[in-house]
């Protein structure tokens, strides 16, 4: 029986491994990043910005040399990996005396789009000190904003990747697989957003996920090189209500499973989140079906 390996939803046979071990045969003097270089290349792996997916590619490999599909080169090296010696962020030092003001007297958020080191590092220690998860690294593409009100920041927000499944978001929209594949990436997830917890202001939430709606797909643009036409994000059903969500126009499409990506026992292991969906563009729908215009 011909063996077939799932990776990423996809399934590759006999005929993707040989190739896969015949570039291996005929580039004996590459490392392994290299050889996932090499492969990206042959099979046209490439992100939307035009870059190699070659983590990706490099990740697919291995796992199929440990099932023995593939022979993989001896390690030439093992570089230092900052994932396994990373250290929490700390507790930035910013005004923290308490900030109230009548709706009447806001002037209005800014929201400022991270892109030196230095402010990404206030935004994660302000996420890991005062959101209830903490912080944790986003997966895959990325956009980070801090959040500024007459100087002063009151706040932070985040936006990732998605997951790659979610039953009523994929209803929703009307993804079957094929179509979620090709068009995952036009959809960006909300992480965190956080109101930091001696701000006061009456629909500042709101005020700020408006704000952030209207300008996310041209940063997304910017920096990796795609626009997003839809926004996602999970509510705690046992925390929150998602009021601010509702009130900035967002729409309730249904529940997680409470049962997390890589379950076994079909049995709920966590809490069950509302989906919360915000399109981005009046033909969104068109748009993540990858239907002709």
């Amino acid at each position: 029986m011909e063996k077939i390996f799932r990776y990423r939803g996809q399934d590759y046979r006999e005929s993707h491994f040989l190739f896969i071990q015949d570039l291996i045969d005929k580039n004996q003097n590459l490392s392994r990043r290299k050889l996932s270089v090499k492969l990206c290349e042959a099979w046209g792996w490439v992100q939307a910005n035009g870059h190699l997916r070659d983590m990706v590619c490099r990740s697919f490999m291995l796992a199929l040399h440990r099932e023995g599909l593939i022979q993989l080169p001896e390690k030439k090296h093992t570089p230092n990996n900052p994932l396994q010696k990373r250290v929490k962020p700390i507790r930035p030092e910013i005004d923290e005396t308490p900030y109230a003001l009548k709706l009447e007297k806001n002037p209005g958020a800014t929201i400022k789009l991270i892109r030196d080191k230095e402010t990404e590092k206030i935004h994660n220690g302000l996420v890991e000190h005062h959101h209830y998860l903490g912080y944790t690294q986003p997966v895959g593409q990325q956009l980070k904003y801090l959040i500024y009100l007459n100087d002063r920041i009151v706040g932070a927000i985040s936006f990732s990747s998605p997951p790659r499944h979610i039953g009523d978001r994929d209803r929703h929209i009307g993804w079957d697989k094929n179509r979620r594949e090709k068009s995952l990436h036009l959809l960006a997830y909300n992480t965190r957003f956080l109101i930091l917890p001696w701000v006061k202001i009456p629909y500042l939430a709101t005020h700020i996920l408006g704000k952030v709606a209207r300008r996310i797909s041209s940063d997304w643009q910017s920096i990796h090189g795609h626009p997003v036409y839809l926004l996602e994000t999970f509510v705690d059903t046992e925390r929150f209500t998602g009021t601010c969500y509702k009130a900035a126009n967002w729409v309730l499409v249904g529940q997680t499973t409470g049962r997390g990506k890589n379950d076994q026992t079909k049995k709920v292991n966590r809490s069950i989140k509302n989906i919360w969906l915000y399109p981005l563009h009046k033909h969104w729908r068109r748009q993540m079906l990858n239907e002709e215009k």
